[in-house]
């Protein structure tokens, strides 16, 4: 998987480019980027499926990586934010370019975010909070955790082929996600597992139903940049 800015176009792909007359035009930052935005996306997908597998395995030492891992994440996500300001304040850059910068811009808090909410499964993992759920439990949450890991493919899928066809199935995706987070928070209800054993759970439940509203936003927000249909949005979104 290699992302390539320079394919995103604004509605129409046969639109000519417009830059200030009587300016010299800089050259484009956005295949300086692509790496980078590549990177963050398949570390937020390693640390959604691995926090959930060190969840379920109780494998501490991996958990306690993907904590530390999450560091890249914030610091790959500034270092793009930083450069895409940068070249917002530059003159002589196409309205084209600059629509793609603006829309790489959008996208970085939710990505960081998604991080951020796979960390935080991660340090429930270290502590060993998976050996504490009981089988329903654990069965709801690893569903949750496939179903996750699963949006975010489709969520790169969106922005790696910059057509937003994708973006369709990342919202059915959080419909059953929804319905994961509401079955899981009954069966925390009933009395299943202790009071503070429940409570992480709950918080667990809850990271990933907001990673889940994170991938829809990311989608959503391409597929309207491209001029791609976008689904009718569900709920868990808003």
């Amino acid at each position: 998987m290699v992302f390539n800015l320079s394919s995103w176009r604004r509605g129409s792909a046969n639109e000519p480019e417009e830059r200030l007359p009587g300016l010299s035009s800089p050259p484009s930052v956005l295949p300086l980027l692509d790496t980078d935005l590549t990177r963050v996306f398949a570390l937020v997908g390693e640390a959604i499926a691995g926090a959930t597998h060190a969840l379920l395995t109780g494998d501490r030492e991996a958990a306690k990586v993907l904590v530390a891992q999450d560091e890249e994440i914030d610091e790959l996500v500034h270092g793009l934010s930083v450069a895409v300001e940068k070249a917002l304040l530059e003159s002589g850059r196409s309205a084209a370019e600059r629509q793609q910068l603006v829309a790489l811009l959008r996208m970085l808090p939710d990505l960081e975010r998604n991080g951020d909410l796979a960390e935080h499964i991660a340090r429930r993992a270290a502590r060993g909070l998976g050996q504490e759920m009981n089988a329903r439990s654990r069965g709801l949450v690893e569903r949750m955790g496939e179903v996750a890991a699963a949006m975010w493919r489709h969520t790169t899928l969106v922005v790696e082929d910059g057509t937003g066809t994708e973006a369709s199935a990342v919202e059915d995706l959080d419909d059953e996600l929804d319905d994961l987070h509401v079955t899981l928070t009954a069966e925390l209800v009933s009395g299943s597992a202790p009071l503070p054993v429940a409570i992480e759970i709950a918080m667990v439940a809850r990271f990933y139903e907001r990673f889940g509203d994170h991938a829809v936003i990311l989608s959503r927000r391409m597929a309207s940049f491209l001029g791609a249909p976008i689904a009718i949005p569900s709920a868990g979104a808003d």
